[in-house]
């Protein structure tokens, strides 16, 4: 594993313990000699991660649409600067780019980047490790959306062991570098067509 793509927050008003989980990531990151992939932008969570990681002597690439760039003011630390006109084409690049994701708290945009990437996994887009770090249970009532649609036969039991879930960033991020598989096939992750018709 060479890189890891973050997802995460641009909002400048949250609380101070998120921003001390991101620094977190961004300093093990450069420790384990793990390229940063991320939205590119300098504030919130995003620019926290990037700054951290930057600082600590990591390489990081931001990946950011134009028009977000003049709203999120690119982060000028970034040792790569990818600049794309689409949303599109900006998730497709940091799927490419990542190894294995993570996802710190977020809001819309964090949860679409998630969703298309879990569900990119779970049609066997990709084969890449997801992890979720559930900072001060941020992630609770995703997480228990995710098992109500379980519970009721809409998702697949086995989407649950794709995830990497942890309220400690550290613990995520190693389960990330160490993944050897779930020993899933594609008929654990989406249902027979006789199931799906039924």
């Amino acid at each position: 594993m060479k890189s890891v793509t973050i997802y995460c927050s641009s909002s400048a008003s949250l609380d101070p313990h998120f921003t001390r989980t991101a620094e977190v990531v961004g300093r093990e990151l450069a420790a384990r000699g793990l390229s940063l992939v991320y939205g590119g932008g300098s504030t919130g969570l995003m620019g926290d991660v990037a700054r951290a990681c930057a600082a600590a002597g990591g390489e990081v690439i931001g990946v950011i649409t134009s028009y977000l760039a003049g709203l999120e003011v690119a982060f000028e630390g970034c040792t790569e600067l990818i600049t794309v006109e689409t949303m599109r084409d900006r998730k497709r690049i940091m799927v490419e780019r990542g190894d294995a994701f993570l996802v710190l708290p977020g809001g819309l945009g964090t949860y679409e980047e998630f969703f298309e990437t879990l569900v990119g996994r779970v049609l066997a887009e990709h084969d890449k490790p997801v992890g979720i770090v559930n900072d001060h249970g941020y992630f609770d009532p995703l997480l228990s959306m995710i098992d109500h649609g379980i519970e009721q036969k809409f998702i697949r039991p086995a989407i649950r062991q794709l995830l990497s879930i942890d309220r400690d960033a550290i613990a995520v991020l190693h389960a990330l570098v160490e993944d050897r598989g779930h020993g899933l096939t594609q008929s654990d992750l989406i249902p027979p067509l006789g199931e799906l018709e039924g």
